[in-house]
């Protein structure tokens, strides 16, 4: 008989993986919080930054869909997790040779594609430990971890840069957590292989076997993607304005950070019980972060970015984690996948529209962002009451 999760070796095994989520932040988070300004250095518009950050998440939750569906018809959970970390792990030392923003653009894409193969595979065998400890706490402490890894790989790019003023050396040294990353995956792999042993079970795993409680859930997570303004186009915004220097962007991201993992704690532990109605605050903190960032000076720039870590860490790690709550265990690599690309979508046409709006009015970007996050409200309210059987 294969080994199945108790308590402990739930915990253990989130807080494994929350190991890997730390050392794989250090790079694609450090990578992250160089693109804006970056791109900028390379002759990018505030368009081209919107688009490529809008495209590299597209492209990245669209494979979800696909990933998520294999995930769940071949069982390969933990090839596709091994095989999306060594996609992204290479992608991020591969910006060091970008001297061009189409190619770095390229490389945005590829690590945002790893990320993709990887995530209905690692949610689900995650949630198979959250199960046991709380799907709320399995994710929010995951989350902390993955954000503190957040916080150093933007620090140690910033140091880098303040010594050398050299965006590839910056990129160049993220190779050495990317390494690390790789180690500890496979490590865990081996340790934990059960994990990804999971049956299709009897449920038909289609979209209309979903709940309307995941699709509300869902069309409110979209307005949020739609109305989030990306990091890059935030870091852009600060370096083109001269809001802030260079070298102290990738600090602003891990302060930002810093919030995310608070938050993703803090929530994670409420999420588990009271439910879906703890993301109502989170909502409205993201909705104040737009004019902050985009009509503050610094330190109104530096709150609004804290703000904005807060508010997107805690609303991935709940995402993952109301998902696993909504729908039973042998359907959730395929519900992951469809919640992403839906998701995605929104986010790329966000994103490319709030890049074509900062090029043209500040006002009317704020404008767009704000009211779309406070729409989410109403689905978010409907699915709420959907789903309040389920959290009791």
């Amino acid at each position: 008989m294969d080994r199945q999760f108790d308590k402990r070796s739930a915990f253990a095994f989130i807080v494994a993986f929350g190991i890997v989520s730390l050392f794989a932040d250090m790079a694609y988070e450090g990578m992250r919080g160089l693109n804006g300004p970056f791109l900028a250095t390379l002759g990018a518009s505030g368009a081209a930054v919107g688009v490529i950050a809008g495209g590299g998440e597209l492209a990245g939750y669209l494979i979800r869909l696909v990933s998520g569906r294999v995930a769940q018809r071949t069982g390969a959970y933990w090839p596709l997790a091994i095989g999306g970390y060594a996609l992204t792990m290479a992608a991020v030392p591969a910006m060091a040779f970008a001297f061009n923003w189409q190619t770095a653009a390229v490389f945005v894409v590829l690590e945002r594609t790893g990320k993709a193969i990887r995530s209905p595979a690692t949610n689900t065998m995650q949630s198979r430990a959250g199960d046991l400890i709380g799907q709320g706490w399995a994710f929010g402490l995951q989350e902390a971890l993955d954000q503190t890894g957040a916080i150093i790989g933007p620090l140690l790019t910033a140091y880098i840069l303040a010594r050398h003023g050299d965006y590839h050396a910056a990129y160049a040294w993220l190779g050495v957590p990317a390494i690390l990353t790789l180690v500890t995956v496979a490590v865990i792999a081996v340790r934990y292989r059960f994990a990804g042993r999971i049956s299709p079970g009897a449920a038909p795993a289609t979209a209309r076997a979903l709940s309307r409680a995941f699709w509300l859930y869902t069309a409110s997570a979209a307005l949020l993607g739609f109305g989030f303004a990306d990091f890059s186009l935030i870091a852009f915004h600060f370096t083109r304005s001269a809001i802030v220097a260079p070298a102290l962007v990738p600090t602003f991201y891990a302060a930002a950070m810093g919030a995310s993992a608070l938050g993703a704690l803090l929530f994670g532990l409420l999420f588990d019980r009271r439910g879906l109605v703890v993301l109502v605050p989170t909502v409205l903190i993201g909705a104040c972060t737009t004019p902050l960032v985009f009509f503050g000076h610094a330190t109104a720039a530096l709150i609004g970015t804290i703000l904005w870590g807060f508010a997107i860490g805690t609303q991935n790690a709940l995402m993952s984690a109301s998902v696993a709550k909504l729908v039973p265990e042998s359907m959730r690599a395929r519900a992951y996948g469809l919640f992403s690309a839906l998701y995605g979508i929104a986010w790329f046409i966000g994103s490319a529209l709030l890049g074509a709006l900062y090029d043209r009015s500040l006002t009317a970007l704020a404008a767009v962002a704000i009211a779309s996050q406070l729409l989410a409200l109403l689905p978010l309210g409907l699915a709420i009451r959907s789903a309040r059987a389920a959290f009791t």
